[in-house]
């Protein structure tokens, strides 16, 4: 059990660092450079680093180490590609099931913070309400697989989002797009959410890699 909770822990410091940028997208180390860094043994710093290369953010090289993957314009194009359609199907799931007074107000809250966030012009405070609503809308699907998925890559696309928050406009329109996919649950109109949510995320995948191709922002 110990060993276990050792892993668990090296895991989601490892994987927190790649996902702040902290250890930027390139970076080589070897296991005994991590363990220092962590303060932990070899044993479960290898255990972490294999299932962080299931998930697609290492590489893992016998007797170099590890690399931290980058994200190109190409990976994100695929990512969102499979996230607009999970997503998507997350957010007719939702409108078809209908949601109690509790969750309707969880999203109606999250949708506020972004306003608000806007109005004070708080991009971190947005991109983490902004998160949180798509945490809870795919949550909500009540679809284990589907959410398990859906969380992988949006780890995956997580360090692009923080690189590209501040070179994009500002994000009324996305505010706008969830507001109306609310009132598309509220409805039971599983059609018009299903529709909702695609747009938005086929917009906001376009958005990214344009910006990732503009700028030269290919080894994140």
């Amino acid at each position: 059990m110990a060993r276990l909770s050792s892993t668990e822990h090296a895991y989601r410091e490892i994987k927190a660092r790649i996902l702040d940028n902290r250890i930027p997208a390139g970076t080589q180390l070897l296991e005994t450079e991590l363990g220092e860094m962590l303060k932990m043994s070899r044993t479960p710093i290898r255990e972490a680093t294999i299932r962080l290369a299931r998930e697609g953010m290492l590489e893992v090289r016998p007797r170099h180490g590890v690399r931290v993957l980058p994200v190109s314009a190409e990976d994100m194009r695929e990512i969102y590609e499979v996230l607009t359609e999970l997503e998507s199907t997350a957010a007719r799931r939702v409108a078809e099931m209908g949601l109690d007074e509790s969750r309707l107000a969880a999203l109606h809250q999250a949708v506020n913070d972004m306003d608000r966030a806007l109005a004070e012009q708080d991009l971190d405070l947005w991109a983490r309400a902004d998160e949180q609503f798509h945490k809870l809308l795919v949550e909500y699907s009540g679809n284990s697989r589907l959410i398990d998925i859906v969380h992988t890559f949006w780890d995956q696309s997580h360090r692009t989002r923080l690189v590209t928050l501040r070179l994009r406009p500002p994000p009324s329109e996305s505010n706008r797009d969830h507001a109306a996919l609310i009132e598309a649950i509220e409805r039971g109109d599983a059609d018009a959410a299903y529709i909702i949510h695609r747009r938005h995320r086929l917009n906001s995948g376009k958005l990214l890699v344009s910006l990732l191709e503009k700028h030269g922002l290919t080894q994140l």
